[in-house]
Order: structure tokens, then sequence, then C-alpha cells
């Protein structure tokens, strides 16, 4: 049996509300850049889907997370893993992950896109080799530690801080009792908007903190020792990514756990962080690093004793379905991001949607990632034309 196909799907869908809030305005370009986060998003939801197909028939579905340009996914896939790919056996994924991976290495390209590609295929292989065996992802990674999924609502896209805290009282109210609030706009301004959510949560609901690497060490340590008594669980980039100094400086100074590797994508990346204690929760994005690297990672963390809290932001069916499969094999899981527009979202893809209620996902129980993709839908929301 031997691949002999594969596809990408570049998707930008149009949506009514932009990723983590605010009204989608007409532009002559998708994408803007929002201060509060120091990044670019897109006015339109994008990721890109790769099918993996063999000879036999059998089908493997893989994402990249893909928030802006997917259609560079689609290429590097098309153009540079495509060859390595087609004529191999699905079930040499070790062997292909490393030939991706060392495809342009000596060009430097160890991150970035490159590996976002890479994920992309390694997520459908895992995928494609369920099928094949008519057995669940989660199985293939040496079974379940748990079928229910704790998970927690990430962000509260509305407007004003009234808005937000009655949105996370509804949430509540629908049996989601931890969430997570997006920071950033001043530490006096953080700390009233932390404690309006406390009062309106009640002291049993777990609080999660974003801050998207807005703050310098002083004023992260200054953040987190205000919001301890507010019952914290973690705070999460608090300062900028590349600062590995900065962020062992910070978790000795903070009483708040130190949550992040949404930016990172492989265990060489993670681990001077959390050699030299740089970190409290480690998090992976499947999106980012595949199946295979996040076990990698995760297994990195368990011999330093941490939890491991997926990154989970605007991939849609396949990114969701590897992290809940990913989740449950985890031995030293601590939560599952819950993202609700994008889940949503990503169901309208699927023939059988996913389930997250009263504060669980529910473990895919079919071959490979459990979820059958709408090809069709897909194809109405791709880029030009598929790669």
């Amino acid at each position: 049996m031997k691949i002999s196909r594969i596809d990408c799907f570049p998707l930008k869908i149009t949506t009514p509300q932009a990723y983590l809030g605010g009204e989608v305005k007409a532009s002559d370009s998708d994408y803007y850049y929002r201060p509060e986060y120091r990044c670019v998003y897109s006015r339109k939801m994008e990721t890109c889907l790769v099918k993996i197909t063999t000879d036999s028939g059998h089908v493997g579905w893989g994402e990249a997370l893909a928030p802006v340009v997917p259609q560079v996914i689609a290429e590097l896939i098309t153009q540079l893993f495509a060859p390595l790919l087609t004529g191999q056996s699905p079930f040499a994924s070790q062997v292909l992950n490393a030939r991706m991976y060392d495809a342009m290495r000596d060009r430097g390209h160890i991150t970035g896109y490159h590996i976002d590609a890479l994920a992309a295929v390694d997520i459908a292989l895992w995928d494609l080799k369920g099928q094949i065996l008519d057995q669940p992802v989660y199985q293939l990674l040496g079974g379940a530690f748990r079928e229910q999924i704790p998970c927690y609502v990430s962000g509260l896209p509305e407007p004003d801080l009234p808005a937000r805290c009655a949105l996370a009282l509804r949430w509540q109210q629908k049996g989601f009792n931890a969430i997570k609030l997006a920071l950033g706009y001043g530490v006096q301004q953080d700390i009233e908007n932390v404690r309006a959510i406390r009062d309106a949560l009640g002291p049993h609901a777990s609080l999660f903190l974003d801050a998207h690497w807005n703050y310098s060490v002083a004023q992260a340590a200054e953040l987190a020792n205000a919001l301890h008594p507010l019952g914290v669980g973690f705070l999460e980039a608090p300062l900028l990514p590349e600062d590995i100094a900065g962020h062992r400086e910070l978790r000795a100074k903070s009483p708040l756990p130190i949550a992040l590797g949404e930016t990172e994508r492989t265990r060489y990346q993670f681990k001077p962080f959390i050699e030299q204690r740089a970190m409290d929760i480690v998090q992976p994005d499947v999106g980012r690093t595949g199946i295979t690297e996040l076990m990698h990672i995760a297994s990195l963390a368990q011999t330093w004793n941490l939890q491991v809290a997926p990154h989970l932001s605007v991939g849609l069916g396949p990114c969701i379905a590897a992290s809940i499969h990913v989740a449950a094999a985890l031995p030293n899981l601590f939560m599952l991001e819950y993202q609700p527009p994008v889940f949503e979202l990503a169901n309208q893809l699927l023939d059988t949607p996913l389930v997250c209620e009263a504060g669980h996902y529910t473990l895919p129980q079919g071959a490979g990632l459990g979820i059958a993709i709408n090809e069709a839908r897909v194809r109405e929301s791709v880029m030009g034309v598929t790669c």
C-alpha cells in the first residue's frame, strides 16, 4: 500500500465576526494589525487542509494552523513534500517526517511555515493509518487516559467589560466553569477586568489569563502578584516568546503558574524553556507541531514533572480532532482549549459534528481522527484553485 496523491485546500471563510471579536469590515486587504495582541490577523477564517490518498483508496486528512496566507502551506506541501511522500508507505511516517524536516534544515527553515506544513502532513498520516487499521488515533498512541477531555472556554469576544462578564456567566450556566480571558490593556486595566470576571463567576470558577506577550518582567510580576488573590490558574504568554531568561526570572517572581508555547514547533524549541525552568504549563499547538512532535514535547515535559495544556485557536476539524485524541493519550494533561466560534465553524465542514458540552470534549470513537470531512463544503471555501 502506497501513497498515491496529496491534495491541499487553503481556505478563506467569511464569518460574521472576526476572530477574538470585532466587526468584520470590508477592506482592500484581508489582513490587519491588532496592537493589543501585537500580531497580524485575518478578517476571514483561514486554514489549510491536506488530504492524503493511497492506491488502495484509503484517505487521511490533516491541517496546519494557518491563520494568515494559508496558500504558503499548500505550496510547501505540493512543491516540496509531495515528491517525498508519493509512492511511500503511510506506515513509514517516522522516516517521512525526518525527510520533510531535513528537506530545508540546512537553510534554517526549522520553524514557521515549513514546520506547520509538516504538521499538517503528520496529522493526515495518523488519520490515514487509523483508517487503514480501523482504529482511532488515540489507540495508536497507546490508549486513552480519559474519554471526556476537560476544557476551558477561550476568550470572551464582546466589545466591553459588562458584556464579557455576561458572556462568561452564560458559559458557566452551560457547565463550563473554566474561562480564559485576554489581557494586554495595561496592568491596572487588566487587574480591573479580571476582578470583574471573578466577581461575576464567583470563587469556584477557574480563571486563566493570556497576556499576548505584552509585558516586561517587572510589569508581568506586578500583574501576577496583584492577581494571585483572585485565584488565577495560569498566566499565559506574559513576555515576548524569544525571552527565555526573562521567563525564568518572571517564574521566580510570580505566584501564578506561567504557561507558554503556542509559538514553538519542536521539542528543540521547548527544550531550553523546560530545562531552565522558565515555564510551568506547556502549550504546544498540534496545528504547528503535528501529533508526533506534540507527543515528543509532552514526554519531555513529563520528565520535568510539567503538565501540558494543548493550545487550540483557529484550527478547524482535523486540528480539533487531533487535539482531542492527543489530550486523551497524555498522562500529563492539564486541560484543552475550547474556542466556541471556531468550533461551530469547524462542525459546518464535518458530516458528523464534534461534541463539546458542560466543560468537556467527547473523544471521537471512529477510525483515525474519527471525523468525516465534507469535501464539497471544503471546496466551496478554497482560495482560487486547489493546489
